[in-house]
């Protein structure tokens, strides 16, 4: 019966929705993290009898066919960009972006990865790296001794120097944007690549037209809301059991057939 194919497919997509959801739950505290949306699609419908044809030969046209569906598949699982709240932490190098715009990552084969977790602190030599050690870009180095360390919210990066009285400018953080968030790769570690589908990489200054600013002192939370998490979880166990159900009742059918043709 085509209805425990179906019912089986069913079953299928909300466990993918479960692990989504699974997923968004257990990330719920991660600095920066962007909750995670399954998407489904119809399958290929097969036509029991087709619309827009005669029904007999030179007679009138039939205006409704019959089309059975055979059932659903994962067709994305989204990443929604959407801003997250502003938590206080008093630390000079957090940073939260406000707005469009990632930090840009500077990866240890040399390409660029992208992130909106501005967690970041000094290496060995003074420069600005995230909590894995990858560096920041472009790269500023903070002297030995330095006070004061300023970021603004163009990202400017200044702090004094010793046996100065004025902040001295340390260089300039820079921000990229992409036409298509959603078509970047996630890497795990609040790391995101350039993919064709989200385009290339536009580079610019923060508080520019287009782009965020930053904030010191401050972490982007996680955007995940734990209510409505709890809401598609208990959505998603109901149309498990749904599914579930009529694979039992397909099954039962198919028994009572089973029982008279003997």
């Amino acid at each position: 019966m085509r209805a425990l194919a179906i019912a089986a497919t069913g079953m299928d997509a909300q466990q993918t929705n479960l692990e989504v959801i699974a997923n968004n739950i257990a990330n719920i505290n991660t600095t920066g993290y962007k909750r995670a949306r399954a998407e489904f699609t119809d399958l290929l419908y097969q036509t029991e009898r087709a619309k827009g044809v005669s029904n007999r030969a030179n007679q009138s046209i039939v205006p409704e066919g019959a089309n059975i569906g055979l059932g659903v598949q994962t067709s994305a699982v989204r990443n929604l960009h959407i801003q997250g709240e502003l938590a206080q932490t008093g630390n000079d190098l957090d940073v939260a972006l406000i707005g469009r715009g990632f930090f840009q990552i500077q990866a240890p084969d040399g390409t660029t990865l992208y992130t909106r977790a501005g967690a970041f602190n000094k290496n060995e030599t003074g420069q600005i790296v995230t909590v894995d050690g990858y560096l920041v870009a472009p790269n500023i180095t903070i002297p030995q001794g330095s006070t004061q360390v300023t970021i603004s919210r163009s990202g400017e990066v200044s702090a004094k120097l010793p046996g100065n009285t004025d902040p001295t400018v340390l260089g300039q953080l820079q921000i990229a944007d992409f036409v298509n968030e959603a078509g970047l790769q996630p890497l795990g570690d609040n790391l995101f690549q350039q993919t064709p589908a989200s385009g290339d990489a536009v580079v610019g200054t923060p508080d520019e037209e287009g782009f965020g600013y930053m904030k010191q002192g401050y972490l982007e939370s996680s955007n995940v809301d734990p209510v409505k998490e709890i809401t598609e979880l208990i959505s998603a166990q109901r149309a498990y059991e749904m599914n579930s159900k009529v694979i039992t009742t397909a099954d039962e059918m198919a028994s009572i057939v089973s029982k008279n043709l003997k």
